[in-house]
């Protein structure tokens, strides 16, 4: 009895079940409440469509929002633009400036080559030239090494040169100036050293001036500058200067001066000896005597070169200690530069163009 009640319980769920079921079926298909269902479905369909052709017109007409938001992407194109073209200014400019640089650069590498051929001129001339005096300098050993020393001073004489700008451009201390001023000072005097031992070995070589370019021998005095001649150089380019800085330079400018004058009228007295030496008594064949006598006063031609040196260096120390430690490296900037521009100034008029004879 049991299981028939529970048999006929289970069955009355199934056909429940299949009676739901058949319901929904009615529904979706139209045939149980026409009316809902099927307006239901219209509607869906109804949204469907009003969509679609929501889309559609978005696609196709522009909305007052886009056509607002045009007005700063042209402004944001003229931007691009702008910036596009200035940055094709920038770089022809760069190029132009970049041109103009190895330009300068060939210049400046014509303009050394042009100094170290005037400079091997310089130095080396009176090695080509056999006979001067009656000696050849190629066989004069204390010449030829002069001419290798003089040409390392020169190089060396640049390098400080290099130094004191780049000094006096950084502002570096008083006392680290001093130390550069004082090696400017020192290397002139190595200068002098090795012109001393040139003259033992050819006074007359180093009194000529071939050691130096054109436009130097056109200023050379007694193997060497006038040191008057230089203060002036100097000068002119470290002032203004104190009252008792003027009055201390006035002072050496006339001793120096007063010091060139009695050199000069040493040289002159001795060119007039030798000429009375060399001459007496032409007319006889037997010279020796005459000779020897002017072999005896040339030897004094080496103490005036030792003499102007002395003076050269004295004037230099002097200098210094009248000026500031700024001034007297100002001044031996100028010194240097100086020298350099004579040197320069040799090279292009040797460089020079000539019309045919």
């Amino acid at each position: 009895m049991s299981s028939l009640s529970t048999e006929l319980t289970r069955r009355k769920a199934m056909y429940e079940q299949l009676h739901q079921i058949n319901k929904w079926g009615d529904t979706f298909n139209g045939e149980d409440s026409p009316k809902t269902g099927s307006s239901t479905v219209l509607q869906v369909d109804v949204r469907l469509e009003n969509k679609a052709e929501y889309i559609s017109s978005e696609k196709t007409e522009p909305s007052r929002s886009d056509q607002g938001t045009n007005k700063p992407t042209d402004k944001i194109q003229r931007r691009l633009a702008q910036n596009r073209e200035a940055a094709r200014k920038s770089r022809l400019r760069k190029k132009a400036y970049v041109q103009q640089l190895e330009s300068s650069r060939l210049k400046l590498a014509q303009l050394e080559q042009e100094l170290e051929r005037a400079r091997q001129q310089g130095l080396y001339i009176s090695s080509a030239s056999t006979g001067y005096f009656g000696l050849s300098a190629a066989a004069n050993a204390g010449i030829t090494a002069f001419e290798m020393e003089y040409g390392n001073w020169v190089e060396e004489q640049n390098k400080k040169i290099c130094e004191l700008r780049s000094a006096l451009q950084a502002h570096i201390t008083d006392i680290e100036l001093r130390i550069l001023v004082e090696n400017s000072l020192n290397h002139y005097c190595n200068l002098f050293h090795i012109k001393a031992d040139a003259a033992k070995a050819d006074v007359f070589y180093l009194i000529s001036g071939i050691w130096r370019t054109t436009a130097e021998r056109f200023f050379h005095w007694i193997g060497g500058f006038r040191p008057s001649e230089l203060l002036n150089v100097v000068m002119s380019q470290i002032e203004p200067l104190t009252d008792q800085q003027q009055l201390e330079v006035y002072n050496l400018q006339q001793s120096s001066l007063q010091a060139e004058d009695a050199l000069s009228q040493g040289i002159d007295r001795l060119q007039q000896n030798l000429a009375e030496s060399v001459a007496t008594d032409l007319s006889s064949g037997n010279y020796r005597a005459q000779l020897a006598a002017a072999i005896d006063k040339l030897q004094a031609l080496e103490g005036f070169v030792k003499q102007a040196d002395h003076l050269r260096q004295q004037t230099l120390q002097q200098m210094a200690r009248i000026l500031t430690t700024r001034q007297a490296a100002r001044g031996l900037l100028a010194l240097g530069e100086y020298f350099h521009r004579l040197r320069a100034l040799s090279s292009l008029w040797s460089a020079r163009p000539r019309e045919p004879a």
